[in-house]
């Protein structure tokens, strides 16, 4: 699914409990979004495997969350919210598509790894590709109780998020074909290799 998507997952999460504790409702729905966004940001070093932990972040977040709900303070209910958004990012992009270049031709079998038994999950394709009309209704879904309860600076990155996300499904099925042309093989061929350890896998083999 799209960062927007993880995103305003991230959020929602957060939301109960900034409604519930707003002492501590900033600091919640800020890692929320934090959480949310994180383990993309291995996009071009290992994309769902090196920040993609789905039992990892899973467990750390039940832990975290038992030590927050015993001891609230902004900095473990920020943690704990934080841990939970990462690890349902990580756990939802099985439902997504697969890796390869075009995702909606279904012809990739990795969807995340699991470090914990050190093999790829398969994808489920329930959201057939990162930025597929489907995505980006779950996103609107995700942000109308956001744009409803939030205010200010948060109200507008959520505005923000949901304009990327508009923009990024109108144009995803075009991106395969600019990519071809920026990391073809001519190109891939001169990079250094500390350059090429950033360029997608899915690039390099098409």
């Amino acid at each position: 699914m799209m960062l927007p998507t993880h995103a305003f997952t991230g959020l929602v999460l957060a939301l109960p409990v900034a409604l519930a504790m707003p002492e501590v409702g900033t600091a919640a729905l800020v890692a929320g979004f934090l959480g949310g966004v994180f383990p993309d940001f291995d996009m071009y070093v290992g994309h769902r495997k090196t920040l993609h932990y789905p039992v990892y972040f899973s467990t750390l977040a039940v832990a975290v969350a038992t030590l927050a709900l015993l001891l609230p303070t902004a900095a473990t209910v920020a943690a704990a919210v934080f841990l939970l958004a990462a690890a349902v990012h990580s756990v939802t992009d099985v439902f997504g598509g697969g890796l390869e270049l075009r995702p909606w031709e279904g012809t990739s079998d990795r969807g995340v790894y699991d470090h914990y038994r050190e093999r790829w999950i398969a994808p489920y394709r329930w959201v057939r590709y990162d930025g597929a009309p489907e995505d980006l209704l779950l996103s609107v879904t995700l942000a109308v109780p956001l744009l409803y309860t939030l205010e200010g600076s948060l109200q507008w990155l959520v505005v923000a998020s949901l304009a990327v996300a508009v923009v990024y499904t109108a144009v995803r099925r075009l991106l395969p074909r600019i990519a071809e042309t920026l990391f073809n093989r001519d190109v891939v061929s001169k990079l250094p290799n500390p350059a090429l350890a950033y360029v997608p896998t899915r690039y390099r083999e098409e």
